[in-house]
């Protein structure tokens, strides 16, 4: 299978990092999607006329690592089980290709629209929230909850194919081999036989990959990397809102 998907993105039309800025959508709706890996051939030979990918280094998908945070209660994973409209997540993200790192506070409004604020950061994890240096003056600005009572929560990594269609107005990524690494409890878990792709936009406008998704029927369900991650790998963390989400996983995995 891997082979057809590096043959299928070989043929499409690169775009590079550089271009892909003007394309960043740090203010954007997202809808999310979950499907077994096996569809991947199809869905990008689908995809192959009309979607640019991103290229870095001569490669067309790309490592990525995540260190969360939450608070010594769990706070954001608390405010995500309780169905909360209005909430936050606190991460490193890491593109390990370009080298980059960016500490990052996201939100999502009751509206369904997220906004993403970032600064460069020059480690891919820390241990304590004391590793920070001017680096907490950003969060103290930005995070609902008190600086000093975030810890380290949850990593995760995985490989993502972003793509951007021809008319450059929305982009979509495609997140493969996820994996996940508890703080406190030290467990791993990996999801290696899903994909979560994401289609991000500016607002509520036509997608052609929303419509090549409709043809497989691939249907829209919300997945948090990070909820999802805390519900695997922590037995002591409430997840009733996410007990369904695991069963139609489980479901997936046995296609």
């Amino acid at each position: 299978m891997w082979d057809k998907v590096d043959s299928i993105l070989a043929r499409m039309e690169p775009i590079t990092l550089h271009q892909m800025k003007d394309i960043r959508l740090m203010d954007r709706l997202d809808f999310k999607f979950v499907a077994p890996v096996s569809l991947l051939p199809d869905l990008l030979e689908q995809m192959e006329s009309d979607f640019m990918v991103q290229e870095i280094n001569d490669k067309r998908i790309s490592p990525y690592t995540t260190q969360y945070f939450d608070t010594f209660d769990m706070g954001f994973f608390v405010m995500h089980q309780n169905g909360k409209l209005n909430r936050q997540k606190i991460r490193i993200r890491s593109y390990v290709d370009s080298n980059l790192s960016f500490l990052e506070v996201k939100n999502k409004n009751n509206k369904g629209r997220t906004t993403k604020l970032r600064i460069p950061f020059d480690s891919r994890r820390v241990d304590s929230i004391n590793d920070f240096d001017e680096e907490k003056d950003f969060l103290a600005n930005h995070s609902i909850f008190d600086v000093n009572s975030l810890v380290p929560a949850l990593e995760n990594s995985f490989q993502r194919i972003t793509m951007v269609n021809n008319n450059k107005t929305e982009r979509i990524t495609i997140d493969l081999n996820i994996a996940f690494l508890n703080a406190k409890t030290q467990r791993e878990e990996q999801l290696d036989r899903l994909m979560i792709l994401e289609l991000k936009q500016d607002g509520w406008t036509h997608s052609h990959f929303r419509d090549i998704l409709a043809d497989m029927k691939i249907r829209r369900n919300s997945f948090s990397k990070y909820c999802i991650g805390i519900a695997l790998t922590d037995s002591e963390a409430k997840n009733n809102r996410f007990k369904r989400k695991l069963i139609r996983l489980n479901k997936l995995l046995n296609q």
